[in-house]
C-alpha cells in the first residue's frame, strides 16, 4: 500500500503527520510512502531527509492520486476532497461530533475516514492517542509562553538586594496538558494549584508537588477518559473555591476541553477584573470558544491589566517534536490496523470501531 503524507495548509500549521524517522520504518514494513513536497519544511524536515530513508516527494495532485492511504493532522478541507476518491482511506484528526458537514462530504465521495482525535481512552490505544501526545507539548509550552510574558520570574530567588517570592501559577484542567503544564511550573519553581472537576485527578497533581484546590464532589467525573460537561451547581461551586487562588496568580493556564462541545467558561470578565494587574491568561481552549469569557482565538485581550492569550498552543511551535510524536501515533495506529500490509477491517474491535467514522461513503458514527 502506498502512503500519502499531505502538507499542512492551514497558514498557523507547521507540523507534518509523517516524519523522515516513522517514514523509514514504515517503508521497513514494506509500505511506499509519498510525501508532498516541502510538507515537513516548516518542521525542519527537508525533502531529501525523505528521500534518504526511501521516500518518494510528489506534488499535491499525484499524492492524492497515487496513494491508497492519505494522512493529516488537520482535517481534510474541501478543495482536499476534490481530489479524493473512493477507494481511498483517510486519516486525520476530523473532529467529527463537531463537524458533521465535514463528514458527510468525505461520505459523498465513498472514501473511508478514520479520526484520529476519537481514539479510545484504553490503554492498550495510549500510543496512538495523538491528543495526548500533542497535548504534553502543549502544556509544555503554556508555561514557557507565559514565563516569556510574565514581568516576573518563577523561582524564589535570594539575592544581596532582597529576596524575589516565587510566583504563582494556577492550571484549569488535570488532564496531559494540565499535567505538563503543572512539572514544568514546579520545576522551574513557581507555586502551583490545580483543579479539575474529576476528583481522580487529585492524587495525580499532589504527586507532582501542587495543590489541588478540591471542590465538594457530588458525582462529577470522567466519561470515558475525557471529562465531561460540569453541571451548573458544580461550576458555580468550583468558581468559589478557586476565586482565592485565581486573584493571587500571576499566571493562568486554562485547559478544559470536553469532546465535540464548546469548552466551558470557567473564568467570567467579572473575575478577570479582580485578578492582579500584570497577572497572565493562557487560554489553550480558545479555539473550543475559550475557558475565559474574554478569549479570542490567535489574539491577546489585554483588560484591567490582565493580559489574555487565546490559543491551541502551540503544538505546532515545537513542531518537529510534535511531528515526531504524531507521526509514532500514526505507525502504531497503522500496525493496529494492518496485517502484512493490507487492512484487516475488524469493525467490532473497540479501536477501529472508536475511529472509523466512514466505511465505503457509508457514514458509521455523527
Amino acid at each position: 500500500m502506498k502512503i500519502g503524507v499531505l502538507k499542512e495548509t492551514p497558514l498557523s500549521e507547521k507540523r507534518v503527520a509523517i516524519s523522515p524517522n516513522i517514514a523509514k520504518q514504515l517503508i521497513g514494513k514494506g509500505f511506499e510512502i509519498l510525501v508532498e513536497q516541502d510538507a515537513g519544511t516548516k518542521s525542519s524536515f527537508k525533502d531529501s531527509d525523505f528521500t534518504s530513508v526511501g521516500a518518494v516527494i510528489k506534488n499535491r495532485d499525484q499524492v492524492f492520486k497515487e496513494s491508497t492511504i492519505l494522512i493529516k493532522i488537520n482535517p481534510f478541507d474541501s478543495d482536499d476532497l476534490k481530489l479524493v476518491n473512493k477507494d481511498q482511506i483517510l486519516m486525520s484528526q476530523l473532529y467529527y461530533k463537531s463537524q458533521p458537514e465535514l463528514i458527510e462530504a468525505i461520505a459523498k465521495t465513498g472514501a473511508t475516514a478514520f479520526s484520529m482525535d476519537a481514539m479510545p481512552r484504553i490503554s492498550r490505544a495510549q500510543d496512538m492517542d495523538v491528543l495526548s501526545s500533542q497535548s504534553n507539548l502543549a502544556g509544555y509550552k503554556a508555561v514557557i509562553t507565559g514565563a516569556h510574558e510574565m514581568t516576573k520570574i518563577f523561582p524564589l530567588m535570594m539575592t544581596a538586594a532582597g529576596t524575589i517570592i516565587p510566583s504563582r501559577v494556577l492550571i484549569y484542567g488535570v488532564g496531559v496538558a494540565g499535567l505538563q503544564a503543572i512539572a514544568t511550573a514546579k520545576r522551574l519553581g513557581a507555586v502551583v494549584e490545580a483543579t479539575d472537576i474529576r476528583m481522580e485527578t487529585k492524587e495525580q497533581t499532589e504527586s507532582l508537588g501542587a495543590k489541588f484546590i478540591s471542590v465538594d464532589n457530588t458525582g462529577e467525573e470522567s466519561e470515558g477518559g475525557y471529562a465531561k460537561e460540569a453541571s451548573e451547581d458544580y461550576a458555580l461551586r468550583q468558581k468559589e473555591a478557586v476565586n482565592k487562588s485565581l486573584f493571587q496568580a500571576d499566571l493562568v493556564i486554562t485547559t478544559a476541553m470536553v469532546p465535540g462541545r464548546k469548552a466551558p467558561v470557567l473564568i467570567s470578565a467579572e473575575q478577570v477584573s479582580q485578578m492582579k494587574n500584570g497577572a497572565i491568561i493562557i487560554d489553550l481552549a480558545a479555539a473550543q470558544g475559550g475557558n475565559c469569557e474574554l478569549s479570542k482565538m490567535g489574539e491577546t485581550v489585554i483588560t484591567n491589566g490582565v493580559k489574555i492569550i487565546g490559543t491551541t498552543m502551540a503544538p505546532e511551535s515545537v513542531s518537529t517534536n510534535a511531528s515526531e510524536l504524531y507521526a509514532k501515533n500514526m505507525y502504531n495506529f497503522l500496525m493496529h490496523l494492518t496485517e502484512e500490509n493490507q487492512f484487516k477491517w475488524e469493525l467490532e474491535e473497540e479501536i477501529t470501531d472508536g475511529t472509523l467514522i466512514v466505511h465505503d461513503g457509508k457514514i458509521r458514527k455523527n
